[in-house]
């Protein structure tokens, strides 16, 4: 089953399980890079597989990977998942939080699922509060790479996720 590309590139799945429009995230900053800066993100997720965005506050690291997400979602042939982790997430909700997505065709919880799955699509990943994610979501995810050559993540949190390939912006 094929996510349905007019809609899954506008939609933010939340690791509680809501799903939201992204226009709706309800932030209206302004952008903490200038359009030189910005121009330099956008070709590095592009190009790379791995972009963390840095910073001491919140709201400007989140504003900003949404942004990208919003000017790439075209880029990627099944679109843009944006989670959103509110709380300490574990492989289970990260997972659980994918398939609350429309045309996600794999049972909450099941990480073998979810993995195989996403192993075939070419789409961005956002993680906007990667800093929640538990050591063992980071191997999932560092395993999850290396299994799906179409993925790419770009997350925002304090610090980098410590992966091999990762660029790291801090703001």
């Amino acid at each position: 089953m094929r996510l349905e590309t007019t809609l899954w590139p506008h939609l933010v799945t939340h690791a509680m399980g809501g799903i939201v429009p992204m226009g709706e995230s309800g932030s209206s900053g302004t952008l903490p890079a200038t359009s030189v800066e910005m121009s330099r993100l956008l070709t590095v997720v592009r190009r790379g597989r791995v972009l963390t965005v840095t910073g001491r506050f919140h709201e400007p690291r989140s504003l900003l990977v949404r942004e990208i997400a919003r000017r790439l979602a075209s880029n990627f042939y099944d679109g843009v998942a944006l989670v959103d982790l509110d709380r300490a997430s574990g492989v289970r909700d990260l997972t659980a939080a994918l398939g609350c997505g429309p045309g996600m065709p794999f049972p909450p919880c099941a990480t073998g699922g979810a993995a195989s799955w996403l192993a075939e699509r070419d789409m961005l990943l956002v993680l906007d509060g990667s800093d929640r994610l538990t050591p063992a979501a980071l191997d999932w995810l560092r395993d999850l790479l290396h299994r799906a050559p179409g993925l790419r993540l770009l997350a925002a949190g304090r610090h980098p996720l410590g992966f091999a390939e990762e660029r790291v912006h801090r703001l």
